[in-house]
């Protein structure tokens, strides 16, 4: 029977919310200071400010590293990186992937696990970047937690494709798809190393999942077992 009070929208988690409400603000007091409504006359340094407070550098990481040094307030960027971004535009790609992708998968994984692969996926991103590149160059923005996402949908779609027999390897169309258009507008407008961090986040959300998925640990060892 059909409830007339039932929104014909299904409400998102609220581990979502979680991860894209501070995205949207703080892009949104950026965007702001960028005009100068907020922040008088020097509104228009807070982005750059926020990203070199709170981005993640390659070349502190190396410091930190050649040094054994490893301080509070460096460490905190893995994991505050994915909040800020170069632009209005850039947060919105971003905004729109964690809704989409948190709630597919945030209807299937706990909160901790969506927690889990979100952040598990910004840190191993940055680390690869950090320890395979000599890049100058920020790394901000969400797209490598965004793209642990992608990972654990891709988990859910090659675990149903298993169940049901079918081809598993098409549960890897969309990053191939999203790894293809990252491809052509590289070389067509010139494009950043940010794609290792991207596919490094992919690869630690896909792997995490055999983990935090629910029954993660005997889903894994009967899978290892299977081998």
């Amino acid at each position: 029977m059909h409830d007339p009070d039932r929104s014909p929208l299904n409400p998102l988690p609220f581990v979502v919310w979680v991860l894209a409400g501070p995205v949207a603000a703080i892009e949104l007091l950026l965007s702001l200071a960028d005009r100068g409504i907020v922040g008088g006359g020097l509104g228009f340094t807070w982005r750059v400010e926020a990203i070199q407070r709170f981005g993640f550098s390659g070349q502190i990481f190396d410091w930190m590293v050649a040094n054994h040094f490893y301080p509070a307030e460096q460490m905190i960027r893995f994991v505050t990186y994915p909040f800020f971004h170069a632009s209005f535009t850039h947060m919105m790609f971003v905004f729109v992937f964690i809704l989409a992708l948190g709630k597919m998968v945030g209807e299937v994984f706990s909160t901790a696990a969506v927690l889990a692969v979100f952040f598990g996926s910004a840190i191993m991103g940055a680390l690869v970047f950090g320890v395979l590149l000599d890049d100058p160059a920020w790394l901000v923005g969400g797209y490598p937690a965004v793209y642990g996402l992608i990972g654990a949908f891709t988990f859910l779609l090659w675990m149903r494709a298993g169940g049901q027999g079918s081809g598993r390897l098409r549960a890897f169309g969309l990053i191939g798809t999203l790894l293809g258009i990252q491809l052509v507008f590289g070389a067509l407008f010139g494009g950043s190393n940010e794609w290792v961090a991207d596919l490094s986040g992919f690869a630690t959300g896909f792997g995490l999942s055999f983990v935090v998925c629910p029954g993660g640990w005997r889903r894994a060892l009967a899978l290892i077992r299977q081998r």
